[in-house]
């Protein structure tokens, strides 16, 4: 099979050279991949390990270093089976946006935060602030970057595209209104949209946390550019939820910090390290620029000037 798979590229004018270079591409690629979904420094020191552990057994193999390359083939595939498990969360990403064929945005980093101005963020705190003290529960969804997906809500809610204001945040989320029990969408200065049903962790939470609390939990596990704040109904507890991990009690001064820190223009909270993604956008457009003139392609710069 291999024989006639070679003789057919063969056929088609693909040299091993050709065939070495394109498989070095594929790499490259998949390793910046790598990049733009996962973003936390600890997790990127971790899959760098793993990468180095990887050209550890390829050296060792070429060197028909048989001992060493069989103990590192090993070792490979149980960091592989180890990080299959830690990130979770990233793989299922991963294979929905293959999924819903969404192949850009497995190549293209994360947009910064959006910045959103003090008096919003005043707003949104002081409404959060007096649904504690009346112990009235509520679920603010806090968009950071794009906008969300609505596939990711098991209900989307009904439309209000009206301004952040302590007062209909508050009145939103009266006991008696058809929209309480929902979450409420923020998208930048505007509320988008309220009694939107969340899809619920899958997670072994405690028993303290309702359904609120698991359901800021699962979309945050689900989308990555966004945070919940919740309110308890029970105790008037105030959580903030990200990466599927509440943050839980705050305080409305810790509640504010976080907020302003999170949503702070002048602040550098890309979790990847600047110099990662420097890198893996230059592989990139070399790449695309050696598979271009490979296969007789227009670059892109010659396509610009058209």
């Amino acid at each position: 099979m291999e024989d006639w798979w070679k003789q057919w590229l063969t056929n088609l004018g693909w040299s091993e050279s050709l065939l070495k270079t394109l498989d070095i591409v594929l790499v490259l690629a998949l390793t910046y991949m790598i990049l733009v979904i996962i973003r936390e420094r600890r997790t990127l020191w971790m899959v760098r390990g793993f990468i180095i552990l990887m050209l550890a057994s390829a050296i060792s193999g070429s060197l028909q270093l048989k001992l060493l390359s069989f103990v590192l083939e090993k070792l490979v595939i149980g960091c592989a089976v180890a990080m299959a498990v830690a990130l979770q969360l990233e793989f299922r990403r991963f294979l929905e946006q293959l999924g819903r064929g969404e192949f850009r945005q497995l190549f293209r980093p994360s947009s910064r935060a959006v910045p959103k101005s003090d008096s919003v963020i005043d707003e949104i705190v002081d409404a959060v602030k007096q649904l504690s003290k009346n112990r009235i529960g509520a679920l603010l969804i806090l968009e950071t970057t794009d906008p969300i997906d609505e596939r990711d809500f098991s209900v989307p809610g009904v439309r209000l595209n009206a301004e952040v204001s302590k007062e209909l945040i508050q009145t939103i989320f009266q006991p008696k209104t058809l929209l309480h029990d929902g979450a409420t969408l923020i998208r930048g200065s505007r509320i988008v949209a309220s009694g939107i049903i969340l899809p619920l962790s899958g997670r072994t939470a405690s028993r303290q946390l309702g359904t609120r609390h698991r359901a800021a939990m699962g979309i945050t596990e689900r989308v990555e550019n966004c945070i919940c704040v919740v309110v308890s109904e029970e105790t008037g507890s105030i959580s903030l939820a990200e990466g599927g991990t509440l943050n839980r009690p705050l305080t409305i001064t810790k509640l504010k910090e976080s907020l302003e820190a999170r949503f702070s223009p002048t602040v550098d909270r890309e979790a990847v390290a600047p110099g990662l993604l420097s890198i893996g956008r230059q592989i990139r457009a070399k790449a695309l620029a050696l598979v271009s003139r490979l296969l007789g392609l227009p670059s892109t710069a010659s396509r610009d000037k058209k």
